[in-house]
């Protein structure tokens, strides 16, 4: 199954339950306008409606993505640019849906990621970077604070020094030097980005789907947690998979030395 539109364009492989998302304004750096936000949310409607197991987010061309087009926003002498508002209604609820989604949602990042793109690529669960790539907090060189959840998301992948600095300094940070950091989960060549980016996201779709969706929820949760809050949700959902057809079939296939085969159920 597919579909594309102007801006955006996905399939779903029907085999491996993979869906692929991508970015499609390559002239533009696949930058965000309100056209594209809108065709971004009926396809993840679309795919969440789906079989899919898992999901991959690409841009197409030499960036994965600009951020906010900026030729999008209304800059002449006394309009609205409300920035806040933008904010409100497309990358607030694009943030919140990603990181609540069921399914397991990886960033294949090629060339730039900047500004709102680099934290959309932080909203995702695994980024899988190019060597290419590079991730660029550009919000201070135009007067801004990172948005998109980038002032969450970025100290919690790398740490609160490291967050400062980029936020600070806007600089550039490097596919290898992101990994080093902790920032992304993989580091590819160019020519195997895809590739590696879809048999990752095959093996995701492969693992048991519940358990997939309570360990998202679980490792965020702990972030804002204690231990004893921790600790009793892990009781509780595990308590919750345990009596899954998941888990019995886990059990089983390890019983019996075979590869297990998960239904999502």
């Amino acid at each position: 199954m597919s579909d594309q539109s102007k801006s955006i364009v996905f399939n779903i492989d029907e085999t491996t339950h993979v869906a692929t998302l991508t970015l499609s304004r390559p002239e533009k750096l696949n930058s965000f306008t309100r056209t594209m936000h809108e065709e971004l949310g009926k396809a993840l409607d679309e795919i969440e409606k789906s079989h899919a197991r898992a999901l991959v987010i690409t841009g197409s061309g030499r960036g994965f993505c600009a951020g906010q087009d900026l030729a999008d926003l209304d800059f002449t002498p006394g309009a609205m640019t409300n920035l806040g508002a933008l904010i409100d209604q497309h990358f607030n609820p694009l943030v919140r849906r990603l990181q609540a989604s069921r399914l397991p949602v990886i960033a294949a990042v090629n060339g730039i990621a900047a500004g709102a793109g680099a934290n959309l690529a932080m909203a995702c669960d695994l980024i899988v970077a190019a060597r290419s790539a590079s991730f660029v907090q550009a919000f201070v060189k135009i007067g801004l604070v990172p948005d998109s959840g980038g002032t969450w998301l970025l100290p919690r992948r790398v740490g609160e020094a490291r967050a400062m600095g980029l936020a600070l300094t806007g600089d550039k940070l490097g596919a290898e030097q992101a990994h080093a950091w902790g920032l992304v989960w993989n580091v590819v060549d160019d020519a195997e980005l895809e590739s590696v980016a879809a048999t990752l996201a095959t093996q995701l779709a492969q693992q048991p789907a519940k358990a997939v969706a309570a360990i998202k929820h679980a490792i965020r949760a702990g972030a804002n947690n204690t231990l004893d809050q921790q600790l009793d949700l892990e009781r509780d959902v595990q308590r919750e998979l345990g009596d899954s057809h998941d888990y019995a079939e886990g059990v089983a296939a390890f019983k019996e030395k075979r590869a297990p085969r998960f239904e999502g159920l």
